[in-house]
């Protein structure tokens, strides 16, 4: 009886932990709090862990760099989908990295070493980039939508294995 108790413990563990949000293995470790706004030259040769929404991607002759605008991390270390935003950061990275692939819109994890500060320009304002040299950009990809199913909801029209819907107005075939 103890041992069948044992077991069913162990295995409703192992369940629940396999549910918990993870955070890609790519992505995994402890970095600083700090956040592109906050950072300064004291952040200097620090690793951060930031990640936003690609606003441009430009490659050069040795290197490409991605400003990103920066928003806060979930606990998966996804950037949020919010209008929160921690000003803007530019990860570099040696070689080539294809615009089309990491194109504007796109959500994207960088992790890497803060290497200083780049003056550049947004429109006529002329804006100091934090510039982390990347060893890791993680882009990802669109969120799956996530559907709600009301349990006290009733349509008396709704049939679940019939070809035809009855939306109240016009009939809707599949």
């Amino acid at each position: 009886m103890k041992l069948l108790h044992a077991l069913f413990t162990v295995t409703i563990t192992a369940l629940l932990a396999a549910g918990c949000a993870t955070i890609p293995e790519p992505l995994a470790g402890e970095y600083p709090a700090t956040t592109p706004d906050q950072a300064d030259d004291s952040h200097v040769g620090q690793n951060v862990r930031w990640g936003g929404r690609i606003v441009d991607t430009r490659p050069g002759t040795d290197e490409t760099c991605i400003e990103i605008l920066a928003r806060p991390l979930d606990s998966k270390a996804r950037p949020s989908d919010s209008d929160r935003h921690h000003g803007r950061f530019l990860a570099c990275r040696e070689g080539f990295e294809d615009p089309a692939i990491f194109e504007e819109g796109r959500d994207i994890t960088a992790i890497g070493r803060l290497t200083g500060f780049v003056e550049g320009n947004i429109g006529d304002f002329t804006y100091v980039y934090p510039r982390i040299s990347a060893d890791t950009l993680f882009r990802w990809g669109d969120p799956q939508p996530a559907y709600y199913y009301d349990p006290f909801w009733y349509d008396p029209w709704y049939a679940p294995r019939s070809r035809w819907h009855f939306s109240g107005r016009v009939i809707i075939g599949r």
